[in-house]
């Protein structure tokens, strides 16, 4: 049985990490003072499922820490994993009352939630809300495009850069410092985790990640502790183009 997730107190808007990239990023002081009446944090332990497929939502909300999983399950029981919810990432459908997806917290979550439908009342009232909500939409369908590349057609060594590449970009992206120069972050995903959402073995995962160590497109420190010397290389190791390739 599940624990519960743990309720939060709300926090002021303009600290919040996420602010630039979230739902709310362009909404106005008035806007912002609306969203306060109808927000609330919850928290999520590491394996604890936020909402299953098929469920009643009664909120929606983004992440603002933490990674969260989406995976959709078989007839015959098996899962596969569809995509990574990461920090700003929007978790819901407004106008839609159930869940497309299991929902599952791959590392502890922290959300920050909306009532359901006083948010839809407010996309309605509200065009800074609905139009940052469809270009987050766009920017999801994007990305969904290219996991579908990533598992059906890269080679073990690309998926493992490429998805170094997508945390590396978030995380800086999340910093405000730009993907140029060195980049550092701590890889809030195992050994493991990687291997199940990838489609490889753990075997393997170690294996290339020391390969792209030993190769200098990485920097470890231990297990978790990651830097990128040069993204532009790490972005060639995944098969993406110059541009950027994939969506962050």
């Amino acid at each position: 049985m599940l624990n519960e997730p743990t309720l939060q107190h709300s926090q002021d808007c303009g600290n919040c990490p996420i602010r630039h990239r979230a739902v709310c990023a362009r909404c106005e002081t008035d806007e912002l003072e609306v969203l306060e009446e109808i927000k609330y944090y919850r928290s999520f332990e590491a394996g604890q499922t936020v909402v299953w497929s098929g469920d009643k939502m009664d909120f929606v909300g983004s992440v603002v820490s933490g990674i969260a999983s989406l995976t959709q399950t078989m007839e015959d029981g098996r899962t596969q994993m569809v995509g990574l919810l990461l920090p700003s990432d929007f978790v819901g459908r407004p106008g839609r009352d159930g869940a497309a997806y299991d929902v599952v917290a791959t590392t502890d979550l922290v959300m920050c939630c909306f009532r359901k439908k006083p948010f839809e009342r407010m996309m309605l009232e509200t065009p800074h809300i609905a139009q940052r909500l469809l270009e987050m939409t766009l920017d999801e369908l994007d990305a969904a495009r290219e996991w579908m590349l990533v598992l059906g057609r890269k080679t073990a060594r690309e998926k493992i850069a490429s998805l170094l590449s997508i945390i590396a970009r978030r995380d800086a992206s999340l910093k405000l410092s730009g993907a140029q120069g060195t980049l550092v972050f701590d890889l809030p995903l195992t050994r493991e985790a990687m291997a199940d959402y990838l489609g490889l073995t753990l075997e393997t995962v170690s294996r290339q990640m020391s390969a792209l160590k030993r190769d200098g497109v990485i920097l470890l420190e231990g297990k978790r502790h990651v830097t990128i010397p040069d993204l532009s290389r790490l972005l060639e190791e995944a098969g993406d183009d110059s541009d950027g390739g994939m969506m962050v």
